[in-house]
């Protein structure tokens, strides 16, 4: 391990939950997902992961590992209807779905705040086609680094439930005013997914508790009633498309969570039409 060790602000600090988790399923006889990036850095970062691999229940792990599946399978179909669109990754993190889906021609930009991109350059590099852009994505600046208004698609894994509801309505609006149309890929929480995910991820995975999670909701659809141009295209149970991958017991945990709707995997499109 590195011996200097890693600075990050209490909520950017999560980035490394899902981190491990991609590196000990890579590291699995038959894994789902293979992220050797993921794993090396486990190895080299400075930072103490042994408060995570104690507490953090592999059905959690699971989850992520879902949702990075999901992620990959919905990049890859926007990429055939658009190969040489234009891909943000919004609050990036550590993330490497870059490296999983490219298919040579897509326009990729890894967004985060700084002291995230500063720890990312130090384990992925930037390539002509595939930039890092330090910036809250409550900025106004990140807007004009994408030059494609009209085929764009926005990855925002682990990032939603940590806004207001006002703030989600105030960026959804900000991207009809920049864009012509994206299309964005997330996860989110019913009002109790979030409160279990508070105690059994964030509190037992050794983070701060200021990095409580807060926005969840019962019935994705309403985003449609904020505005007439939100569109929810895709929304499936957390566990739906890869519980049979795993053992029963493990199975009937995740069947129970994906029949209360604890955490769901969602695609919207949002339309602008007032791009100059």
């Amino acid at each position: 391990m590195n011996d200097e060790r890693i600075n990050l602000g209490y909520v950017q600090e999560t980035l490394l939950l899902p981190l491990w988790g991609r590196a000990v399923e890579t590291m699995k006889d038959h894994p789902l997902l293979v992220d050797h990036i993921a794993a090396k850095i486990v190895k080299e970062i400075g930072y103490d992961f042994s408060t995570i691999e104690k507490n953090i229940n592999p059905f959690v792990r699971a989850g992520w590992i879902a949702r990075s599946l999901y992620f990959d399978k919905g990049i890859r179909k926007y990429l055939e209807k658009y190969p040489n669109g234009t891909v943000v990754n919004i609050g990036c993190g550590l993330d490497t779905t870059f490296e999983r889906i490219d298919n040579g021609e897509v326009v990729w930009f890894d967004l985060d705040f700084p002291d995230v991109i500063e720890i990312r350059r130090k384990y992925i590099q930037e390539t002509e086609r595939r930039k890092f852009i330090s910036e809250s994505v409550f900025g106004n600046d990140w807007y004009s680094k994408i030059a494609d208004k009209r085929n764009v698609a926005l990855l925002m894994g682990g990032v939603i439930y940590y806004f207001k509801e006002e703030e989600i309505k105030w960026l959804f609006s900000e991207l009809m005013r920049h864009f012509e149309a994206v299309e964005l890929f997330f996860d989110y929480g019913s009002k109790k997914g979030i409160e279990i995910s508070n105690r059994r991820v964030i509190e037992q995975g050794g983070m701060n508790k200021r990095a409580k999670i807060v926005w969840g909701t019962d019935n994705i659809y309403e985003m449609q009633h904020w505005d007439q141009r939100i569109k929810v295209l895709n929304n499936i149970p957390m566990y739906k498309e890869h519980k049979k991958n795993y053992p029963l017991g493990k199975r009937i945990g995740m069947t129970i969570s994906d029949m209360l709707r604890l955490m769901s995997l969602c695609q919207v499109r949002i339309t602008g039409g007032n791009v100059p």
